[in-house]
């Protein structure tokens, strides 16, 4: 149990640190209804009714009597036996995931069940809490990672290249008249390669063929682009005809590829690479396999690619492998199941 106040609306007593072992619930019930039987037991045993045959009305009145004190009584020791569930569910009931830090606590030792589950349910808040900020940290990171990118590629290659065009045209209005018309020709081409750029890196931030083409053609596009950049061999075995798939589900699934290419391109001095997808009416799968060199042994935990796509596989409750040997390459599998509803 954790030292943390008790939770608003948690009547029970703290002393949940006891180290005695506490009788489980089954124990206390049956000790609580048993109780019950024994003093019916001597009631019957020791009072001096009788009850004639056929039963008179005042004999029966005072039976009844009897059994509803029993029934009274067995239904208040019942009460105070489930009464730490009862707090323990209206304390659980008040934690708010929005609040970390607030924990259980105060349970009553004389209830092991809920010893038991306050312990359980805090652990659990502990990993969903431990989750929710590495996945956030991981998300942070991924942004600022994706925004430092686009910066740099903005200063590198499309500022440069407007600072190029600057100067010339400053140079064209100062020059000869007779040479403007190749200047102006040159600012046009440098103008031209600046709005390439521009496009691709739209590109990357929202592919446009995954929208107006769907996901086959979309990977099929990304694959030929990969293969152009005198990078490894692309392979593309993809599967035509798809079952119809949730738009986040085709995003999830076009990133990790891009993810994985890129990684490929930068990284694995491999020659061939397979881009491969199928799916069926229960789940889709996309796999990714290099004949590079593999990851390295000692890749750092948390590396912001790999967990990105983890985040993303997990987004569309997916599950992503990563299996690599070094000298032999390195696989990406994604498999997604889908819903009735989705297919």
């Amino acid at each position: 149990m954790t030292s943390t106040p008790p939770v608003a609306g948690s009547t029970l007593d703290a002393r949940a640190a006891s180290p005695r072992r506490a009788p489980s619930l089954l124990w206390l019930v049956f000790l609580a209804n048993g109780s019950i039987l024994v003093v019916a037991l001597l009631l019957l045993t020791f009072s001096p009714i009788e009850v004639d045959a056929p039963i008179q009305l005042g004999q029966f009145a005072l039976l009844l009597a009897g059994f509803v004190i029993l029934v009274g009584l067995d239904l208040l020791l019942l009460r105070r036996v489930l009464a730490p569930l009862r707090g323990l569910t209206e304390a659980m009931s008040s934690v708010d995931p929005d609040r970390p830090g607030r924990r259980l606590s105060g349970v009553d030792p004389r209830s092991a069940e809920g010893q038991a589950m306050a312990s359980a349910f805090n652990a659990m808040l502990d990993r969903l809490e431990s989750a929710r900020h590495e996945a956030a940290r991981t998300a942070l990171a991924a942004q600022e990672a994706e925004r430092l990118r686009v910066a740099r590629e903005l200063h590198d290659e499309i500022g440069q290249t407007l600072t190029a065009v600057t100067l010339q045209a400053e140079r064209a209005a100062a020059s000869d008249p007779a040479l403007a018309s190749q200047a102006l020709r040159d600012i046009a081409d440098a103008v031209r390669e600046s709005l390439d750029e521009v496009r691709r890196i739209a590109r990357e931030l929202r592919p446009e063929a995954l929208d107006d083409l769907g996901l086959v053609n979309a990977l099929i596009a990304l694959c030929s682009r990969v293969g152009a950049q005198n990078g490894p061999r692309v392979r593309r075995e993809l599967q035509v005809k798809l079952p119809t798939l949730p738009r986040e589900v085709e995003l999830v699934l076009y990133r990790i590829a891009q993810e994985s290419l890129t990684n490929t391109l930068r990284h694995a001095n491999a020659s061939v690479v397979t881009v491969a997808l199928e799916a069926d009416a229960e789940s889709v799968t996309l796999r990714v396999a290099d004949d590079g060199d593999g990851l390295p042994p000692d890749l750092p935990r948390g590396t912001a690619g790999l967990e990105g796509m983890r985040e993303r596989a997990l987004l569309v409750g997916g599950a992503l492998s990563i299996e690599s040997q070094p000298g032999e390459g390195t696989e990406v599998r994604l498999t997604i199941p889908l819903d009735d509803e989705d297919g």
